[in-house]
């Protein structure tokens, strides 16, 4: 139980009523919020939390965080404020995640925390990270888009980075499950709405960037702000930074804490270079000062090489020799949901993957390509978000695979055709501008999305490779306001499955 007055606040914050007044928790959700719980009541994009308040203190809950706005709006819309202490700082979301970790103990928690940031990869990095430190002895967390793990236990994930106080709630569960060190993905969504507040990460990583989510962030310019933030002294203590392009050396430059740098190009002189051995996924990483680690990917992949380097070279920098390294990396087996999930192995191979962006689907593409012919994908792009993307996703599409099938991913409120016009219009400027893998007889467009998952088996064959990108792990396709029940991995299962039954009985369709 902390009392109010003793938080450390900004010095312009104000305490109305009771100062004295104790709380063991802190919520953002008017929803469940609990009493006992410093209740967040933030100024919102349409309306203020504040305005639930009359609901909320109504449950027994006596302490609130607001600014200026919401403290009249309270004083209008709750009939008796006595009882009630509440905190007034100018920008409360700013100062949540400090006030967060010191109600929940978080702040100088025992957890060490490993963070990484970038567009694409950072799941997977997280997974990799989770495994090796396992294998190192650790009871492990691990926080993300997939799931959330304590000790073992998977939980679901509703978000990439949670708000501010679910994220401490949840580090102080895995201090008291004897977690001892955590692994986690930093959104540029959480960095920017101060959701990541209050962690201080021992190393940080960064993976790439490449074009996404500019209907959050106005500009790439932003976008990049946004994750550099993670490379300062209030986020974290120490940083490790791929340079594969121009954005990896530009934060590299931009970080104001210790950072090293990684790369398989010996030209951009790299504090760790990373050597392809012979193999898909074998590599060598020298290390700055003369050590190597010899490993392997565990996953398929030539950019999963680098997420595994990218992983090793973080633990190095938290203090872990290569020694150890090399030897708990050695055999590393790591399943991603929905992260090249191979579902089926042959006739055809088809896997999985939440590739979402140009890059991403690019570099998916680019690692199955010796894997079979034809190379087949499915693909489509979320609706009310980044719509500056998608021909770029469609013209990555043509330039990489034999056939393309353009189909809804979650159109949610918008015209999935409109969607889909988008993607053929760049996969179209492919093909006339010479750049692209696939004939104009194969670039199709077919919905829903099972019959597109069905075609694509169809055309894979016994000797092709099918990749069906987009959605990854998630287990519903939203359409309209409506989550329907979908899981990319078990419709292409069920797809080759079919096509195995019918060429038992000699239907297979050419």
């Amino acid at each position: 139980m902390m009392r109010l007055s003793d938080l450390r606040l900004p010095l312009t914050a104000r305490i109305v009523g009771d100062a004295t007044r104790g709380v063991d928790g802190v919520s953002q959700d008017s929803r469940s919020a609990a009493p006992g719980d410093l209740w967040a009541a933030l100024p919102g994009a349409r309306v203020h939390g504040a305005a639930f308040g009359a609901e909320v203190l109504g449950r027994g809950i006596d302490a609130v965080l607001t600014d200026v706005a919401g403290l009249e709006t309270l004083r209008r819309s709750v009939d008796d404020l006595e009882g009630v202490s509440i905190v007034v700082v100018d920008s409360p979301r700013a100062v949540l995640g400090g006030i967060s970790a010191q109600v929940f103990g978080t702040d100088s928690s025992s957890l060490k925390l490993y963070g990484l940031t970038g567009t694409n990869g950072k799941t997977t990095t997280a997974f990799i990270l989770d495994a090796l430190l396992t294998r190192l002895g650790s009871t492990t967390g691990l926080i993300g888009t997939v799931a959330t793990t304590i000790a073992g236990r998977v939980e679901s994930s509703v978000r990439t980075t949670p708000e501010a106080p679910d994220l401490h709630r949840l580090f102080a569960r895995m201090r008291d499950a004897g977690v001892d060190v955590c692994s986690m993905e930093v959104s540029s969504h959480a960095l920017a709405q101060h959701r990541a507040d209050g962690a201080v990460f021992s190393v940080s990583g960064f993976t790439n960037l490449s074009q996404d989510h500019l209907d959050f962030h106005p500009t790439m310019e932003d976008y990049f702000a946004a994750k550099a933030a993670l490379f300062t002294p209030e986020h974290s203590r120490s940083g490790v930074v791929v340079v594969e392009d121009a954005w990896g050396a530009r934060m590299a430059q931009a970080a104001t804490i210790p950072v090293v740098t990684v790369s398989s190009d010996a030209g951009l002189d790299p504090d760790h270079l990373l050597v392809r051995e012979q193999g898909p996924k074998r590599f060598i990483l020298h290390l700055a000062g003369g050590d190597s680690i010899r490993a392997a990917s565990p996953l398929p992949g030539d950019f999963n090489r680098t997420n595994t380097a990218l992983a090793l070279a973080m633990l190095h920098a938290g203090g872990v020799s290569a020694e150890r390294l090399e030897a708990a990396a050695e055999g590393l087996e790591v399943v991603v949901p929905g992260r090249m999930e191979r579902v089926h192995e042959a006739a055809p191979l088809a896997v999985v993957d939440y590739s979402h962006t140009p890059d991403a689907l690019d570099q998916v593409l680019g690692g199955l390509s010796d894997s079979g012919a034809p190379l087949v994908v499915v693909v489509g792009a979320g609706g009310d978000r980044d719509s500056t993307k998608r021909p770029a996703m469609g013209a990555a599409a043509a330039r990489r695979a034999d056939v393309v099938i353009i189909t809804d991913d979650n159109p949610r409120t918008e015209d999935p055709a409109a969607i889909r016009a988008t993607l053929l219009e760049g996969a179209r400027a492919a093909i006339s501008d010479g750049t692209a893998r696939v004939r104009p007889d194969r670039l199709l467009e077919l919905t829903p999305r099972g019959e597109a998952i069905a075609r694509a088996v169809e055309y894979a064959g016994d000797s092709g490779a099918l990749l069906v990108a987009g959605k990854g792990h998630e287990t519903g396709q939203e359409i309209d306001g409506e989550v329907l029940p979908f899981d990319d991995r078990k419709r292409t299962r069920e797809a080759v499955a079919s096509r195995a039954a019918r060429a038992a009985t000699g239907r297979v369709q050419d």
